[in-house]
């Protein structure tokens, strides 16, 4: 039986339950461990696997080795600035932009939903109470969405996607939600129906700026804590 002892970027007890899934998988694999005290978050994997097969592992789960913490040496040569560095990261961008559209859309359903009842059913509510019950079912649609995704790619249970999805999401959305109906609000001025072509057409910066908003945000968290905010 070899052991394998790998430095990762790994640093909660979430992330070590969603790399969970894979390493319980692996036949080869006898048992593991993450040591979350040790600064280089190392995981130790007992079994008959190689190096390669703990990083595909790692990487699957959203995760990466790193390399084992060097001395220092002192290099004349322009360096980024660590913030320029922290926010120059292409493929935490592509993630962030793929979970806030999914959230994007799961406020979406919620928001034109609760509009469409209320001009429906109930078309003397005013505006704002129509804009706060909006930005609830919208709320409400994109936690149901996002639980469902991370019950489906992380293999969670459904407790806790739901626990991870309420926590990591409801900042984000609360600002995509406002974003949104404030900027439909500035278009429409609320005096157009549903069945008017404009308020459609509304809903197309209405969008983009409901994505905007909270997309820096998504990757700041993404980035700093590997938490995927949608």
């Amino acid at each position: 039986m070899k052991t394998i002892v790998m430095p990762t970027d790994l640093h909660c007890a979430q992330c070590v339950a969603k790399l969970k899934s894979h390493l319980d998988a692996d036949p080869r694999i006898h048992h593991w461990s993450v040591d979350l005290a040790d600064p280089q978050h190392p995981v130790t994997v007992h079994g008959n696997v190689q190096e390669r097969d703990v990083v595909a592992h790692l990487e699957h789960a959203g995760y990466h080795a790193k390399p084992a913490t060097a001395p220092e040496t002192c290099v004349l040569m322009d360096h980024p600035a660590p913030a320029q560095r922290f926010w120059n990261d292409g493929r935490v961008w592509k993630r962030s932009a793929f979970n806030t559209f999914s959230c994007l859309v799961g406020c979406s359903i919620g928001d034109f939903g609760m509009i469409i009842y209320l001009q429906a059913f109930h078309p003397g509510t005013p505006m704002m109470v129509q804009m706060v019950l909006a930005i609830m079912a919208g709320l409400l649609t994109s936690i149901t969405l996002e639980t469902l995704l991370m019950r489906a790619r992380e293999r969670l249970t459904w407790g806790t996607a739901f626990r991870m999805a309420l926590s990591m999401s409801f900042l984000s959305m609360v600002a995509m939600e406002v974003a949104m109906n404030l900027t439909d609000f500035m278009i429409t001025g609320g005096r157009l129906a549903l069945s008017d072509p404009r308020y459609w057409l509304a809903f197309a910066p209405a969008a983009l700026a409901g994505f905007l908003v909270p997309w820096p945000y998504n990757y700041f968290q993404l980035k700093k804590h590997n938490k995927a905010c949608h």
